[in-house]
């Protein structure tokens, strides 16, 4: 074989030598591609998915509180929240110290915080909650690796401290803590949603996948209160409550017709958007529903019922309270001045202690008893409401002279301010007892609402005719504060002292008046409570009796009730207009 065909030989070897290894490689290659393609797919897939695609929550939207006409009284607002995911920041001094300055935090205390999260091994952090989207989209702006933002909603009260007691407030994470927030929670509040997105390396969603779940928002809730009316009686209490330095105070209105309660306030008040330096948390309750109470000489009016119910008395029969006051058991009962010989009427008119006393000590303590029963004391009354109380209704059958007589003028039981308000609308809707409620009611609610005859139209017609003698300046009646300009007006004044360390407190009183407008037609009650009142006056025809008369005259024009009451002149003046 010659040198020169050597030559080829070896040349063709080594050019197959190459060949066979390339073709190696490429087999190699196309092993491994169809190992990534076929094998490996789901696993990889997963590995991508797992880096890129996040599954995020969809907020939902919690629930509108409206009053009966639509008002808002408590709305959510969409806010943006920062978070930081601290194994990615931490060790970004500079970027923590611009993040600080921006949310307006201590650069060296938001450091120390991430590094404790960092240390616990948590990857989500709040940073600042509820920014409003300028301020949050000025945060992310930055580009601040590990620094992230999430919406959420933050309830707002357009109406603020007017109505706080009643609808009560929610927390940062929209959870309802007191109030009708707190009671009907499960109503507001709505279920979140999922949506899967893609994500790069910052966070930052570049493509929205679908969504898995849709969030639904919560329901509304419509209220029975006409803010109108509540914001009437709010600021009439509130005067009232400077006005008199009193430790507390508290007004109702309820619709007569349809237990609906058109306004609730209390003194004092809070700002539902500013609780943080908030010390006193008593400020927090709902007196109104909440709170229990001896109601004085406003129990006269059933313990009259009671009387008339026996058929031992009747308005015109008369009873001797001279010379005053009457020692029983060893204890004083008396009058604040002589009243002479009076009338049942007159025990309603002149607020006679003698008088309810001689009367219970003739009938006894159980028929008074059993009307304040049927009229709602002693019972809960159904609301909803977080800590509604039910009072206190004794048994008297082992009462003495003394506990008899002063059960008769309002010792020795307690009520809520609610629940006086529903026992004097059973007198102004001629003896019919009907549950009160918070609620906006429809028609067809309010006709089959459980109705419940549990005094006698007669002798609760009997019992108003009396009760507007107390404002009757010609029947030298106790509250003549109370009077409502073209309208008539029926109620009852009282006094009550205040239970101390002691016993009763001389100079501490719980002032009160309760009424109804306008008593051809009765449409609404009100009941008024001024807790210890300082000054010279404390009596309730001198405290709580001008309330009503505002707050009364307000509701007569914003519900659009019929004068009753224009004086002759007057009427034919207005006649010939």
């Amino acid at each position: 074989m010659t040198e020169s065909r050597l030559r080829i030989l070896f040349k063709d070897w080594r050019l197959h030598l190459v060949l066979f290894f390339m073709s190696l490689c490429v087999l190699a290659i196309a092993w491994k591609v169809s190992n990534l393609h076929i094998i490996d797919r789901d696993f990889l897939q997963g590995e991508g998915d797992a880096r890129t695609i996040r599954t995020v929550p969809l907020v939902a939207n919690r629930g509108l509180i409206l009053d009966r006409n639509g008002e808002p009284l408590a709305v959510s607002t969409p806010v943006q929240s920062i978070w930081v995911n601290p194994g990615e920041i931490a060790d970004e001094y500079a970027a923590i110290a611009l993040l600080a300055k921006t949310l307006e935090l201590n650069p060296e205390v938001l450091a120390s915080n991430i590094k404790n999260k960092l240390a616990q091994e948590l990857e989500f952090w709040y940073v600042k909650r509820r920014l409003s989207p300028a301020d949050a989209e000025r945060v992310m702006a930055l580009d601040i690796v590990g620094v992230y933002a999430q919406q959420e909603y933050q309830r707002f009260y357009p109406q603020g401290e007017v109505a706080a007691h009643l609808i009560g407030f929610s927390n940062v994470d929209d959870i309802g803590q007191e109030g009708l927030e707190l009671a009907y929670d499960g109503w507001l509040k709505g279920v979140p949603g999922r949506r899967q997105v893609m994500q790069d390396r910052r966070g930052h969603i570049i493509e929205e996948l679908n969504t898995i779940q849709t969030a639904q928002p919560g329901k509304n809730l419509a209220l029975s209160i006409d803010f109108r009316l509540q914001s009437i009686a709010y600021r009439e209490l509130k005067e009232e409550f400077i006005k008199r330095r009193a430790k507390a105070a508290t007004v109702v209105v309820l619709d007569v017709e349809t237990g609906e309660v058109l306004a609730m306030a209390n003194q004092p008040s809070y700002n539902p958007h500013n609780k943080a330096n908030m010390t006193d948390f008593s400020v927090l309750r709902n007196r109104a529903i909440t709170d229990a109470f001896e109601p004085g000489s406003t129990v006269k009016a059933f313990t009259i019922a009671a009387a008339l119910e026996t058929g031992l008395f009747t308005p015109q029969t008369v009873i001797e309270t001279s010379p005053g006051w009457m020692m029983l058991n060893g204890n004083e009962v008396k009058d604040l001045f002589d009243y002479g010989t009076l009338t049942t009427t007159g025990v309603i008119t002149k607020s006679s202690n003698i008088g309810s006393s001689k009367i219970a000590l003739q009938i006894g303590a159980e028929p008074i008893r059993d009307v304040l029963e049927r009229v709602g004391f002693g019972q809960v009354l159904g609301t909803g409401f977080p800590g509604e109380r039910s009072g206190v209704l004794p048994n008297p059958s082992r009462w003495g002279r003394h506990a008899t007589a002063t059960f008769s003028f309002g010792y020795g039981l307690s009520v809520t301010a609610l629940q006086l308000a529903q026992a004097y609308s059973v007198l102004a809707d001629d003896g019919i007892r009907k549950p009160v409620s918070l609620l906006k009611l429809q028609q067809s609610d309010v006709s089959d609402l459980p109705r419940k005859q549990v005094i006698s139209a007669e002798i609760a017609e009997t019992v108003r005719g009396m009760l507007s003698t107390v404002v009757d300046a010609q029947s030298g009646g106790s509250a003549l504060e109370a009077n409502v300009p073209f309208y008539s007006v029926a109620g009852k004044t009282g006094t009550a002292h205040v239970v101390g360390e002691q016993g009763y407190e001389d100079n501490l009183h719980n002032s009160f008046f309760v009424g109804m407008a306008p008593v051809s037609d009765p449409k609404i009650v009100i009941v008024v409570i001024v807790n210890e009142p300082k000054g010279e006056e404390h009596y309730g025809g001198q405290v709580a009796a001008p309330v009503f008369s505002r707050v009364a005259t307000g509701a007569m024009r914003i519900l659009n009730i019929t004068p009753d009451n224009i004086p002759q002149g007057q009427a034919l003046k207005l006649g010939s207009l």
